[in-house]
């Protein structure tokens, strides 16, 4: 008797996410004509088709989408089966798949991994910087354990542990009128024209947030791909922008970072909330919640609770 494998499972729902034989087969590992041949047997097996086959692009049927999308939630169970196991032996050994938002991935990790290899000198985590929908999205299929998000996300059916509170700092060019003030308060940049970064990335919202509160608003001249981008057009006296705490601090080491000026508010400080994400029910719960203490206990993150920080509504 002809029996479902979890092999073939896995080539529909790759075909599923890239509807495309080529980059499913080689997401699977397999060539191309191995991939289709074994999504025909799995059509011959059910009885139905599962895919729309066409010269310019590859569709799943209406049914091929139910059948993937369980196919999706059987994979997920069977790999956390396969972490239960491992995880009853040492929660501890083996891939994490962490996920990080890219305005607090490059300035969270370099703290982070020393005392995580340290603490766990087993445990191997696989990093992936991605906007807030890729990560949910990889969280949803599996393909993650868990991800440092801003508070909060979208979506049902996830935990999370609260990692902490950073705050914004203004950053402005060495020559600006702000850059004179020691200290400021949010009426001062009610008139000012902040630049953000593009759609997509959470902060820009953030941002947004804080500009609605004092009725400044957004330099629609420009929008940054990244942080980086960001602060360098702060140094070449391009605009002013509000920079998370952990990436302005760690601006201010770089050779050209006396051209950036940082100012915090005195009044209400701005800040946004970073959690740590996993599925309700992961195996890999007691690994991620292991990895949030590390986080809280950095000396950098310790260091941001002194700030006095409000979050922003």
């Amino acid at each position: 008797m002809v029996h479902i494998n979890f092999r073939d499972l896995r080539y529909l729902v790759a075909v599923a996410d890239h509807r495309h034989f080529g980059r499913a087969a080689a997401a699977c590992y397999v060539s191309q004509p191995t991939l289709s041949t074994q999504i025909k047997k799995l059509e011959q097996y059910l009885g139905v088709q599962l895919v729309e086959r066409t010269n310019k692009q590859v569709m799943l049927t209406p049914t091929g989408k139910m059948i993937a999308e369980r196919a999706r939630h059987v994979l997920n169970e069977v790999s956390d089966i396969v972490d239960t196991a491992r995880a009853a032996g040492d929660p501890m050994v083996g891939d994490l798949r962490l996920g990080l938002i890219p305005t607090i991935g490059p300035y969270l990790l370099p703290h982070l991994i020393p005392p995580l290899r340290e603490a766990y000198p087993r445990l191997r985590p696989l990093l992936y910087e991605q906007q807030t929908a890729e990560l949910l999205e990889r969280l949803r299929r599996g393909e993650l354990d868990a991800a440092v998000m801003a508070v909060p996300v979208p979506g049902e059916g996830l935990l999370q542990a609260s990692l902490f509170h950073e705050p914004f700092y203004l950053a402005v060019p060495e020559d600006h009128p702000l850059a004179e003030k020691e200290r400021l308060e949010l009426r001062d940049i009610e008139s000012e024209h902040i630049l953000l970064l593009e759609e997509g990335h959470c902060l820009r919202d953030q941002a947004l947030d804080v500009c609605n509160m004092v009725g400044a608003s957004e330099d629609t001249g420009f929008r940054a791909t990244s942080m980086e981008t960001l602060r360098q057009m702060v140094a070449a006296g391009a605009g002013i922008t509000l920079l998370p705490a952990l990436a302005a601090k760690a601006a201010s080491g770089l050779p050209e970072g006396s051209a950036v000026v940082l100012r915090r508010f005195d009044d209400v400080r701005p800040s946004r909330e970073m959690a740590l994400y996993w599925r309700k029910g992961s195996a890999r719960e007691p690994t991620v919640r292991a990895i949030a203490e590390i986080i809280r206990g950095l000396d950098a993150v310790r260091a941001l609770a002194g700030e006095g920080v409000e979050a922003v509504a």
